[in-house]
């Protein structure tokens, strides 16, 4: 048996089991509860463990270890930048669970007069930044199943090329994301991400007690042997290799070069509190107690899992290598999948890197589609409740009627996906998850910020905000350098979007999150004291008891 034949059995096996468990949650799924919060039956435990998986993404497993692997130090920066976000986002997001019933909108519209152009914002960002940070995971989820599977250029799978097999798992993974949320709804998905945080903690577990064990359990060992391996030598475990570096003889894209890393910082941090499918998660659980737990659980593996990723990272820079990660995957996305390889065949050789290889592919296969069906449950919740439900039903709709409209919306921004991410299936989308992150951070962290602790905060204020912020993000990204004018400099290849040769960037950051933060605070202040609707001091108060202890909520 091939590793690709056992990748794919496995894939087919977590498939079989997260489809079983669909089936069940559709018989056990009735009104809008069930769908939206999981009937909010989940313990503090079962709760926290979903969070860690909603929020371990592929990113995390794969791209930080990647950069890490490749960049040293520097990509330990993604590792603390994701854990210190966690952390600020746990302390809105509890606030957010007490004072709403299943979306931001419910946050935003309940201390607000005017509650209508509150949810149709809150339901057009929330679709927004889902929908970009689906094309990410479902491309990424193309590539790196192929590489899995072991289909290069010119090889075939199951009759598939390299080309046909991408664009048949994007397919695959967005039928299965529309299938789990329509049918199964959050207590489908929530059971996925339980199964995939156990898997991923399991697999991060035993790649990093085999890396260590390869160094006597000697972490200064480990990094030594890193730092000889990259070619960089003890500059590979100090800070500049990829951010902030200073650039000899040009002073402008030095400070440039800092910006744009304080700018990544930020959006990290603040753009985590943002997110449509970490905010949801909090609304399954009964009472603030069991959200509390949660937020235990969720610290623990969340922390327990960036720290592996230290040795996941290292580990693949001094067993893998520098030349064979990029040879593989310039963005270093393999790193951890050659690991796997590497440490498996050093115990059991050629059998046993299948073994582990096949194991890890499906731990992030599983990560992927865990991830994508917590989006798609976001942006159907919102658009079910806060559109359809709160705005056109004028807040008077049939459960059965709500509910019916979230399935179809499921089905719905699932496909847009689908189709979004086969067109753009070979580009190069970094670019979208730093947007999907600025965006968060831009349009839904100041309308949820000054609607927690500003009084005077108004409707006017949260439409300004969630605009201003969403379109700052959207404009700065266009004119950023990775839609155009960023160039490989050994090898003339277009680093952006656009093909080289093709240059239009007139803001120097890669990430906006700088600018567009700003910019959304900016606007929902200046909405606010502009406003024509006064602030609801009683409202005010009311949404703080709530946010602060949890009495009267849902």
């Amino acid at each position: 048996m091939t590793g690709g034949t056992l990748t794919f059995g496995l894939f087919v096996a977590f498939i079989l089991l997260t489809l079983g468990i669909t089936i069940w949650a559709r018989a056990n799924t009735r009104g809008a509860d069930d769908f939206y919060a999981g009937g909010r039956t989940f313990s503090g435990a079962q709760n926290g463990v979903a969070l860690a998986g909603d929020y371990m993404s592929a990113a995390s497993f794969l791209g930080i270890a990647g950069i890490i692997a490749l960049n040293g130090y520097d990509g330990f920066l993604y590792s603390i930048g994701f854990l210190v976000a966690w952390l600020l986002a746990l302390l809105l997001v509890e606030m957010m669970r007490n004072a709403g019933r299943f979306t931001m909108g419910d946050v935003l519209a309940r201390r607000v007069r005017r509650q209508a152009p509150v949810r149709r914002a809150a339901a057009l960002s929330t679709v927004t930044v889902s929908v970009f940070y689906l094309l990410a995971q479902m491309v990424g989820a193309g590539a790196l199943v192929s590489l899995l599977l072991g289909i290069h250029r010119g090889e075939r799978f199951l009759g598939m090329d390299a080309g046909t097999a991408r664009t048949v798992t994007i397919v695959a993974v967005g039928a299965l994301m529309i299938f789990y949320v329509a049918c199964g709804g959050m207590k489908a998905t929530t059971w996925v991400q339980i199964i995939k945080s156990v898997l991923l903690m399991a697999g991060a577990v035993v790649l990093t007690a085999l890396v260590l064990g390869r160094f006597g359990f000697d972490v200064s060992a480990l990094l030594g042997s890193a730092a000889d391996a990259s070619g960089k030598g003890e500059a590979f475990l100090r800070p500049g290799q990829q951010y902030g570096r200073d650039v000899s003889g040009d002073a402008y894209q030095t400070i440039v070069n800092k910006l744009d890393f304080i700018s990544l910082a930020l959006a990290l941090v603040l753009g985590t509190a943002g997110l449509p499918h970490i905010v949801s998660r909090f609304f399954a659980v009964p009472d603030g107690r069991a959200a509390r737990t949660s937020v235990s659980w969720a610290i623990g593996l969340v922390g327990a899992f960036y720290l592996m990723t230290l040795a996941l990272g290292f580990g693949a820079a001094a067993l893998v290598g520098r030349q064979a990660i990029v040879a593989q995957d310039p963005s270093g996305n393999t790193a951890a999948p050659q690991l796997a390889q590497a440490v498996g065949e050093h115990i059991g050789g050629h059998l046993g890197g299948d073994v582990l290889l096949a194991f890890i592919g499906a731990v992030a296969f599983a990560t992927i589609l865990a991830v994508v069906s917590g989006l798609v449950l976001a942006s159907s919740t919102s658009l079910a409740h806060d559109y359809f439900g709160q705005v056109l039903m004028f807040g008077r709709p049939r459960e059965s009627q709500e509910v019916a409209v979230a399935r179809f919306a499921s089905f719905l921004v699932g496909s847009l996906a689908i189709v979004l991410a086969v067109v753009a299936r070979n580009l190069n989308v970094a670019f979208l998850v730093a947007l999907a992150f600025a965006m968060a951070a831009a349009a839904n962290v100041p309308a949820i910020v000054l609607s927690l602790f500003w009084r005077r905060f108004n409707s006017a204020g949260v439409v300004a905000g969630i605009y201003g912020g969403l379109a700052g993000s959207l404009v700065l990204v266009f004119f950023s350098p990775v839609v155009s004018g960023k160039v490989d400099p050994v090898t003339g290849q277009s680093l952006s979007l656009f093909p080289a040769g093709v240059d239009f960037h007139v803001f120097p950051l890669e990430n906006p999150g700088l600018v567009s933060i700003p910019i959304g605070f900016a606007c929902a202040v200046a909405g606010t004291l502009l406003g024509r609707d006064e602030a609801d001091a009683e409202r005010y108060d009311d949404l703080s008891v709530r946010a602060l202890t949890g009495a009267g909520s849902h």
